[in-house]
């Protein structure tokens, strides 16, 4: 058939060139951006699922910096702590060189006690003016406060890490069920009716004291309780009874009360035996039973991390407190989504003078001159446990935030690493062109661009055929 108003094979290969050129269009636009999708007409399912995952990507890199952010934080406030760990160093040094008290002049007293001072302005000073981006890290702006928490059953409280909605707080609850003890032992009768001498054993260490016939145990009392400081071990008279008692609380402390020389028979030992243990009390915190050392109890779980001092009364009673963590603390949003079970909390308390050592042995500013443990006081086991207590606090501080680098800010950066890499490789094979398959794409729609134009012209020219009819 020849007709010239529809050209059929015109349409066709017209219609045949309009869809390789496109496709050859789609290839070069491929080729040229190194995406497969580059509008949502391409592949929109592909298309939201690959936005998707560009999300999470940022969201990963976001978290990666937060994460190098609270590292720095740490390294910072580690670093003061360090040198605060040097100066405590130091300061036993003097606390046990002006111990040596025939061996010292008092010019050589007071240049010790002028040191000391000095130690205890720099520690202070450290607290104060170790910050990051002008926030101030151990002068106490980053621990927690609470609200309720009775001087009169809570010596200190020192939150380590809680996990609190803004705005909101949390009730911690203090349910002692076991009351704390001291080492006892006890003697029996108003006096002794022969000579004896007896050795007392305590935490501290061991002295031996002599008695006479008749000596009464108001004497005896006496005689201990003017050797406390090297042996930790007190006596107090109950009627016609004289008892020992080791002068703190605790599994760890206890009292020894043996006769060298004559008799001297106590009662209340450990399995019958001439010395007694103590107690550390027993407690659960949110109902979790605590770890304790005398009076001191601690928990460690993903919301809450916290170590109490209580005071004696409220140690040695059973029964509850309840108190409030109020806010506070340094929080960390250190994975993609952000919530309380991706943050993580740290509670960084002040290293002041004040506040370094224990209420129920003193603090490290009793040291300072004209204070309850300086050099002129001669209370040189004081000052020296009290130091130590000191460094143990500073030590603990700083395993506790290299802690949270290694096994919290370093896995965790580890793990967000593996994470991008597999979202990135997921986003990668939705979104990315495949150069391979698209230069083969091309070349065929080249190809059949090229096949399709001579076709277009050949069905054009088909047409002119039929002039030759009406030339005949």
């Amino acid at each position: 058939m020849s007709r010239i108003n529809t050209n059929v094979q015109s349409l066709i290969a017209t219609r045949v060139y309009n869809s390789q050129y496109t496709a050859q269009n789609q290839a070069l636009t491929r080729l040229s951006t190194g995406l497969r999708i580059n509008t949502g007409k391409d592949d929109p399912p592909g298309l939201i699922a690959s936005e998707a995952l560009r999300a999470t990507k940022t969201a990963i890199e976001a978290a990666q910096y937060n994460i190098v952010r609270a590292g720095n934080v740490v390294s910072v406030a580690e670093s003061g702590l360090a040198e605060i760990n040097r100066l405590l160093t130091d300061l036993e040094e003097l606390v046990d060189k002006s111990s040596n008290d025939a061996g010292l002049t008092d010019a050589e007293r007071n240049a010790n006690q002028l040191e000391i001072d000095a130690i205890l302005t720099s520690i202070n000073r450290i607290a104060k003016t170790t910050e990051f981006q002008g926030k101030k890290l151990l002068g106490g702006a980053l621990e927690y406060t609470t609200s309720g928490a009775a001087a009169s059953a809570f010596a200190t409280v020192n939150v380590l890490g809680a996990k609190l909605n803004p705005g909101s707080y949390q009730d911690v609850s203090v349910n002692v069920y076991a009351s704390a003890q001291t080492a006892r032992l006890v003697y029996s009768g108003a006096s002794i009716s022969q000579g004896v001498t007896i050795e007392i054993g305590g935490n501290i260490g061991t002295e031996a004291l002599s008695f006479v016939s008749g000596t009464t145990i108001q004497s005896i009392r006496d005689a201990v309780n003017q050797n406390t400081v090297l042996t930790g071990v007190s006596a107090a008279v109950s009627g016609a009874s004289l008892i020992f008692n080791s002068t703190e609380f605790g599994a760890k402390q206890f009292v020894s009360v043996k006769a060298i020389e004559g008799t001297f028979a106590v009662s209340g030992g450990d399995a019958g035996s001439d010395k007694d243990f103590g107690r550390d009390v027993g407690v659960t915190i949110n109902g979790i039973n605590a770890v304790t050392d005398g009076l001191t109890a601690r928990i460690q779980s993903s919301v809450l991390s916290i170590q109490i001092e209580l005071t004696e009364d409220r140690a040695t009673n059973v029964g509850s407190k309840l108190f409030q963590i109020t806010g506070g603390g340094a929080d960390f949003m250190i994975t993609p989504t952000v919530s309380l079970a991706g943050m993580e909390s740290l509670g960084i308390p002040s290293v002041s003078s004040s506040r370094l050592g224990r209420a129920s042995l003193g603090f490290l500013n009793s040291l300072g001159t004209g204070q309850t443990n300086s050099v002129s006081s001669r209370n040189f086991a004081t000052a020296q446990r009290i130091v130590r207590e000191a460094q143990t606090q500073i030590a603990e501080l700083r395993g506790r935030l290299g802690a949270f680098q290694k096994n919290t800010l370093t896995t965790m950066a580890n793990s967000l690493g593996i994470a991008f890499e597999n979202t990135t490789a997921a986003e990668s094979a939705i979104r990315d062109a495949d150069f391979a398959t698209e230069t083969s794409n091309l070349t065929r729609s080249q190809i059949l661009v090229q096949s399709a134009s001579t076709a277009l012209r050949l069905a054009n020219v088909q047409p002119q055929s039929v002039l030759q009819l009406l030339g005949g």
